[in-house]
């Protein structure tokens, strides 16, 4: 626990309205990175703030190709 000069005594009654809003329906946490290589347009586009939140587009895009193609039995990625 923190020391009053670390933070609200007490804590914020309202932290429901701050706190962390999951955007995605799996379970798991996003733990895991991966590079992407892209031409310097796009990479140029998103650091420019053309996508909003262009992380969670790319889980989003990735999770409905995998939604395409349902795993094989016994296999747990999907």
């Amino acid at each position: 626990m923190g020391t009053n000069k670390s933070g609200r005594p007490g804590g914020n009654p309202n932290i429901k309205e701050f706190g962390f809003k999951q955007k995605y329906h799996w379970d798991e946490p996003c733990s895991e990175k991966m590079t992407i290589r892209l031409p310097p347009f796009m990479k140029e586009a998103i650091k420019a703030g053309i996508i909003d939140d262009w992380q969670e587009v790319c889980r989003q895009a990735i999770a409905a190709e995998l939604d395409k193609h349902p795993p094989e039995e016994g296999d747990n990625t999907n």
